[in-house]
Parts: C-alpha cells; structure tokens; sequence
C-alpha cells in the first residue's frame, strides 16, 4: 500500500464538499429522465427537449469563463455557497413553469450559477488534499453517482404513484437549505498558491493541460449522450415503457456508483493515465451491446456495462488535468467545466438533431465514433504528459 493511500484523510470539509458535489449531481442528472414527461406534456421534439440540456451548456460555459476572476473577486465560500443556491433556484423554475421559455431558463440558471458550485468544489478538493487529490476527486464523484441514481429513481417512482416528477425536483432542491444550515460556518480551503488579484488570467497552462482539456470534452460527450437520451433509446428502441424506461437508467446510475468506487480504490495503486484508457476500452466494447442489442435485456444489460466503463472518464480527466495545473487550480477547475460545458451544449443536441432527421437508434452511433476519439486522445495526453514530468 502506498504512504499516499495511507495518509489520505476525509475531515468535515471532504464530507461538506462530497455532499455539495452529490447535491449538484442529483439535480443535473434529473434532466434526462424527467425528459420525456416534460417534453409530453409540452409537446416538445427532440430538438426542443435538447434545448434544455443546451441552455444548461451555455450556462456551464458562462461559468467557466467568469469562474476564476469571480473567485477572486468574490471568494470561493460567496461561490461555494451561492452556486449551490442557484442550482436549487434552477430547478424549481424548471419545476414551477409551464411553459418552455422558462424551463429552458431554469436549466439555464442550473448551469450559469450552479456550476459556480462545481468548479469551487473541484478546486478546494484538489488544492485541500494535494497530491491525493486523485482519491479524493474519484470518491466525491462516487457520492455524486450515488445520488445520481436516485434521480431516475425518483422520478419515475414520483410520476407511477401520481404524485409526479416534481416533487422530486423540489426534494433535490431542498436540500441545499439543509447543508447550508448545518455546515455554515465550515471553513472553505484557500487556493494553495494564491493569484494576483490584479490578473485573473494567470501564467499559461501545460501542453499536457490542454490534452486532457480535449479530452474532456470527449469524455463528458459520451457520458450526456447516454444520460441524456438513454431513456428515449430504451423507449423508443428498446421498447420499454416511459416510465420504465426513465427508472431503468438508475441501472446506469447505480453502475456508474460500483465503477467509481472501485476507480477510488485503484487510483491509490494506479498510474491514472492506465486507469482511464481501461475504462475507455470498457466503453468501447460495452457499447455495441446496448446499440445493436435486439431485446430490451441486452439493451439494459449494455447500459450496466456502459455505467461502469463511464464511470470513472470525467474524475480522471479531471484529476490528471488537475495535476497539469496544481499552480492555478480556480483557472484549471474553471476551464474544465468550460470544456465540459462546450461538450453538453453541442454532442447531445447534435445527436437529438439527429435523431429527428435519421431516428435515435442510427443517431446514437455518434457515440461510439466519440469513444474511438478519446481513446486516441487519452492514449496521445499519456505521451505528452510522460515527456513533461
């Protein structure tokens, strides 16, 4: 066992910010499944129900273009907190309005203010636990999975009974006041080499940053194709029920929890470059079987397997591009959620465009041509980084 596996330690302010993290996944990842109830009840195509998952885009990159310099301006606990805020305001927009004008807005707010959120709980992790940051980036993002899960679960099971998709919105939402009155007063870590407060741009980033920012956009493509469009694939494709087909993308949510967990527990042994081109082959092997599966079983079985190959792109990327620029850890969080936000706002609406001219089972293909990418992509960042250290 290595001493970084040993001297990992989770105080109150690892727990606050895997809750906050787990608080922002369950929100975001209530998109795709309350999809085909929204879009039903207004009347929307793909193209219009993509539109909401494009106004949470512009407002991630909204936010990583503004992150650093209102971190600075601000401070990361006015972000912390307020980003948190704004995600919850967001969704109950999104769950209060009728009509899709201020829907779209609510997802709007969601990406724009929420993603304050993600970025500073992405940089205080890494710059609190330092070289960890490795293990504790891939545990948050275990939190986060597992309350991803619950989404669909609630969703579906909200909308079976009656009571409807909602109130499961309005719950995710909720509970930020709940963190907020318990862990108030918790300190949020400073940046570990503070900027000039005059210059919000900082030094340039590595070359090996850059890779794995592309890669990024990669990694978080393929995950919000499937997240995004999963449940209109098994509906649609596979056959299942709405609301089937909604709560069956817990079975990717609750693959997506066993694969970050055993990714927290290989990233204290192994080099994260090998880590990620693993998962990148799980995926590429995984997905034939959801794509071209005949039966709704092999289908579903498919997407177990795409959750564990997925699981762990995103925190590695993340992590690796975190090392790549440990100096500037607002500027480097701040660009990733810019990537990934270009990523959300173009590769789903691409593929519901898609969908709408050749049918989502010949537009979903766009996802395995994304897998091929990021493996040569991952494989050209390893070089690249190798040569640097």
């Amino acid at each position: 066992m290595t001493s970084i596996a040993l001297s990992f330690a989770r105080d109150r302010f690892t727990w606050l910010a895997y809750l906050m993290l787990a608080y922002f996944a369950y929100l975001q990842a209530s998109l795709g499944p309350l999809m085909p109830f929204l879009g039903d009840e207004l009347n929307l195509n793909y193209t219009q129900r993509a539109l909401h998952l494009s106004a949470l885009a512009v407002g991630m990159i909204v936010a990583g273009l503004t992150a650093n310099a209102a971190a600075l301006h601000f401070g990361r606990r006015v972000l912390f907190w307020g980003g948190g805020a704004g995600m919850a305001l967001g969704a109950v927009l999104l769950a209060a309005a009728g009509v899709p004008a201020l829907t779209i807005l609510g997802t709007f707010l969601m990406g724009a203010i929420g993603t304050y959120l993600l970025i500073m709980v992405q940089a205080t992790l890494s710059d609190h636990h330092q070289e960890r940051r490795a293990i504790a980036l891939t545990e948050s993002n275990v939190a986060a999975s597992i309350f991803a899960t619950l989404a669909p679960i609630l969703i579906s099971q909200m909308e079976n009974i009656g009571i409807g998709w909602r109130v499961a919105l309005l719950l995710g939402a909720g509970a930020w006041g709940v963190m907020a009155l318990v862990f108030a007063r918790e300190p949020i870590p400073a940046a570990s080499i503070q900027p000039r407060s005059t210059d919000s741009g900082g030094s340039r980033l590595s070359r090996s940053y850059w890779f794995y920012w592309v890669l990024v956009i990669l990694v978080v493509s393929i995950e919000w194709c499937i997240i995004f469009w999963g449940a209109d694939f098994l509906n649609k494709v596979a056959g299942l029920s709405q609301v089937t087909a909604s709560g069956a993308m817990a079975i990717y949510f609750a693959a997506v929890v066993l694969g970050r967990t055993a990714g927290s527990r290989l990233a204290r042994f192994i080099p994260v470059g090998r880590l990620l081109l693993a998962a990148l082959v799980i995926v590429l092997l995984a997905f034939p079987v959801f794509w071209l599966a005949q039966s709704a079983v092999l289908s579903l079985i498919g997407l177990f397997l795409l959750g564990v190959g997925t699981a762990n792109l995103f925190p590695l990327t993340l992590s690796a591009a975190s090392g790549a620029a440990a100096a500037q850890s607002n500027k480097g969080s701040a660009l990733v959620s810019l990537a990934a936000g270009l990523a959300i706002l173009v590769m789903p609406q691409l593929l519901g465009s898609a969908a709408d001219l050749i049918g989502i089972f010949n537009a979903f293909g766009l996802t395995g041509l994304l897998t091929l990418a990021a493996i040569v992509v991952s494989i050209g960042a390893s070089r690249v980084a190798a040569k640097q250290g």
